[in-house]
């Protein structure tokens, strides 16, 4: 893993001996760095010096992360099949948790409500998305558009009650309306796509994809999207990460990892969001 110093331009840490690196936290309060590994592992960093802690064994893939900040827990994506689930770690111990959601298939991306219960998880192999009532602990299962399959990014806009996700096969922008989960749109977009991002300050929605583009869609209300950008990029580039920056404007920034190529190093793009 790579630490980049996004002032100077330069990479200013290396991290080894983490086995096929995934998803990863860093969460700046607690002064932990938490990163998930294919190998089924997670790791635990100091924030500074970037020394392990410790590691916390699971049974395969630790990928996606995310945090609450109510509970102080990192929520834990890991496993495939009857295995597959999402865990927590008290990020303030570093401990593993009992409490573990089953879903029934390895965990994609998945978001959180923040005034909510509910936690939403792509479940790629079952052609699902899994709503998860962190209160009841209920499972709900949303079915994909018919012949749509690959669904692996996913964004929530939790003011208008909506989630977005996109499928690589067709490739498509598909949004749900999370008060009945009953999908409202489907808008074609850039292919190959991996990673995706709601901008609340400018009601918009990133869409990085591996065929060679970025785009962007204006969403003029809850039900309607439009596509107001195709920016050209390279074949490959699909991981990417959105930093905003709320009432700074011109800092809300969108940084790309674009791939080696024989004619071309492995890089990071940073892109800065427009009014």
């Amino acid at each position: 893993m790579e630490v980049i110093d996004l002032v100077e331009d330069t990479v200013v840490q290396h991290i080894p001996g983490i086995p096929n690196p995934k998803g990863f936290h860093l969460r700046s309060g607690l002064n932990k760095l938490f990163v998930g590994s294919r190998k089924g592992k997670l790791f635990i960093y100091d924030g500074s010096d970037y020394k392990l802690i410790t590691t916390i064994d699971y049974n395969a893939d630790v990928d996606n992360l995310r945090y609450d900040a109510a509970s102080k827990r990192i929520y834990v994506g890991y496993g495939d099949e009857d295995k597959a689930a999402i865990g927590m770690v008290d990020a303030t111990t570093n401990q593993r948790l009992d409490e573990v959601y089953k879903i029934g298939a390895h965990p994609e991306s998945y978001q959180m409500e923040k005034s909510g219960p509910n936690l939403y998880v792509n479940l790629e192999d079952l052609k699902q998305v899994g709503v998860i009532d962190r209160t009841t602990r209920k499972l709900t299962k949303w079915e994909l558009p018919p012949k749509y399959e690959q669904n692996f990014p996913m964004a929530l806009d939790e003011s208008e009650h909506r989630l977005m996700i996109v499928t690589r096969t067709p490739p498509r922008l598909v949004v749900y309306d999370t008060s009945s989960g009953k999908v409202v749109t489907t808008q074609p977009c850039v292919a190959d796509v991996d990673d995706l991002y709601y901008d609340a300050n400018h009601k918009r929605v990133y869409i990085p994809g591996g065929q060679g583009f970025i785009d962007v869609f204006q969403q003029k209300d809850a039900d309607h999207y439009e596509r107001i950008a195709r920016i050209a990029t390279v074949i490959g580039a699909r991981t990417a990460g959105y930093t905003p920056r709320a009432g700074k404007k011109g800092l809300d920034r969108i940084f790309l990892a674009v791939p080696y190529s024989p004619n071309k190093d492995a890089a990071v793009w940073v892109y800065t969001v427009q009014e």
